[in-house]
């Protein structure tokens, strides 16, 4: 897979994602958000579970199986994800879908700063601007300071540094292990199963209730879960951290589009103009770098 085939199935991963916000947030009518969170992993666990069990004989039949140092590194992403989709579905509770998609997108200029800090790795010298942009374009897109921040607007702010964290490192897991689908299934069944332990603590859970929100799960647990993670699994194989990153922050879009036609939200100028800014900024860290590596060649 090139650079340019992998930025863009990492877009369609935010895609998906952008119009996962509305299912998140109408399920929360129903049932409680570890609930949901766990429900939904644990689906997406087992819509990949077929490829995950393919990629183990492939390995085991060349004694390349994962190691124990490969399990404590796909239950660290499946407790970072958890973190991420805890925080953030908590957060959904309080806030609207265009709100919880752009404050999400607060992770994209963690990373690059993460990575260099963490990996030594500095980033093409677009990635800073259009993390820059990224972020004023979020402040414009939450009402450029003229709204105050909810309580469920801070939950999905905090959530940024696990996400961030989760996109530095799945790709390189991934990639050292050659096995997307099995790191994959890995991180779901660790995020679903914690999630799942905490609801029936603390939780009220019915089957009534389950069945009110089922379309609602069925749909993040498959198209979100199942899809888009295992995708983001497989693009960041062949692409930078920071670069996926400002790709995916383009779910903030996706989500105010979707809160739009099927919420109710609405954006004001500076909303639009934000939203403006972040597709700027995607579009430059994925074409800057293509055009210094064909000068490069020349």
């Amino acid at each position: 897979m090139t650079r340019f085939q992998a930025n863009l199935l990492l877009t369609v991963v935010a895609l998906i994602w952008g119009s996962a916000f509305v299912a998140q947030s109408t399920a929360m009518a129903h049932v409680g958000p570890m609930t949901f969170t766990g429900a939904r992993f644990l689906i997406g666990a087992a819509v990949v579970a077929p490829f995950a069990w393919r990629e183990w004989r492939f390995l085991r039949a060349r004694q390349l199986s994962p190691n124990r140092s490969d399990a404590l590194q796909i239950a660290g992403l499946g407790g970072l994800l958890w973190l991420g989709a805890a925080m953030q579905q908590i957060g959904i509770i309080g806030t609207t879908v265009t709100n919880a998609g752009f404050l999400t997108a607060l992770y994209v200029p963690l990373v690059p700063l993460l990575a260099w800090w963490w990996l030594a790795r500095r980033p093409h010298a677009s990635v800073w601007p259009a993390s820059i942009g990224c972020l004023v374009g979020t402040w414009l897109l939450s009402g450029a300071g003229q709204v105050e921040l909810q309580t469920g607007d801070l939950w999905v702010i905090a959530s940024a540094l696990p996400w961030a964290v989760h996109v530095l490192f799945v790709g390189r897991v991934a990639d050292r292990m050659a096995a997307p689908f099995l790191l994959a299934c890995g991180q779901f069944l660790v995020c679903g199963a914690v999630a799942s332990l905490w609801a029936a603590a603390a939780e009220p859970i019915s089957a009534a209730a389950l069945q009110q929100a089922a379309a609602d799960i069925a749909y993040t647990g498959i198209v979100s879960v199942g899809i888009g993670f295992t995708a983001q699994v497989i693009g960041q194989r062949n692409t930078a951290a920071a670069d996926a990153a400002i790709i995916l922050s383009s779910e903030t879009v996706f989500a105010a589009m979707f809160g739009y036609l099927m919420m109710g939200d609405r954006l004001t100028q500076a909303g639009w103009a934000g939203c403006a800014l972040i597709l700027a900024c995607i579009l430059a860290v994925q074409l800057l770098p293509m055009l210094r590596e064909r000068r490069a060649a020349a």
